[in-house]
């Protein structure tokens, strides 16, 4: 009786360390959420101390994937885990990588906002940007959601949007080369605009992947490399 109490007792002492990583996984995406807001609010103010601020603070982000990718270590070696608990232990490692480089992009953006805000303005461009990046905003609230929830059918829903992210990213980009081959001394302020999409657009990218990251918990399919609608019809066809 004793032994079967203290296996009890393991299984929801790991339980419990499984709960409370996740749940530093969603403070850290909550940070990066922050990060990507308060860098878009920058660049579409031209708000050059808010930039700096988000140019400087991914120091935070960082730090949170080390001290949760330390924990993760410790799960597997001590706990070793199995079937879907070892699946919720390597998509936490995996969405935290993403999380860390959409913190970059966010970095990214806060600097070329810094640039930016001290150059002459095309409010039509950033406009575009202002949509692109309410778009991204939402696919990234969106897939933390389906990973808080472990929502199989929002991850779905939510990844299948970064196309058209990639479709408004390919717009504005081949608005920006035809304004800058037009006017060659808008080639530099062009360029930080095109790459400021860019960073949107790879933010979109590791969205997706935190959905895709979901879907292989809960179902144990890895559907990276495989069709995505394929993948969507066998999971409503199991619904």
């Amino acid at each position: 009786m004793s032994i079967q109490i203290a296996g009890q007792h393991i299984l929801h002492q790991f339980d419990d360390d499984l709960e409370s990583t996740r749940n530093k996984v969603l403070n850290m995406g909550g940070l990066v959420e922050k990060q990507v807001e308060n860098s878009l609010i920058a660049l579409v103010n031209s708000d050059s101390n808010l930039a700096e601020q988000v140019a400087t603070n991914d120091y935070q982000v960082n730090a949170m994937e080390v001290a949760i990718d330390e924990e993760c270590n410790h799960i597997i070696a001590l706990r070793q885990p199995a079937a879907s608990d070892l699946r919720l232990v390597v998509a936490i490692i995996k969405t935290i990588t993403d999380l860390e480089r959409i913190g970059d992009e966010a970095e990214k953006i806060g600097r070329y906002a810094v640039d930016l805000a001290s150059e002459e303005r095309n409010e039509l461009y950033f406009a575009e940007l202002k949509s692109l990046g309410d778009q991204v905003k939402k696919i990234l609230r969106d897939s933390l959601d389906a990973f808080a929830r472990m929502d199989v059918a929002n991850a779905f829903e939510t990844a299948a949007r970064d196309k058209q992210i990639n479709k408004e990213y390919d717009v504005i980009t081949r608005k920006l080369i035809k304004s800058m081959t037009e006017d060659r001394e808008s080639v530099e302020r062009g360029l930080k605009v095109m790459w400021c999409a860019r960073a949107l657009e790879r933010i979109g990218d590791h969205a997706k992947n935190i959905c895709e990251y979901v879907i292989f918990t809960v179902e144990g399919k890895d559907v990276r490399h495989t069709s995505f609608r394929q993948a969507l019809e066998e999971f409503e066809g199991k619904a």
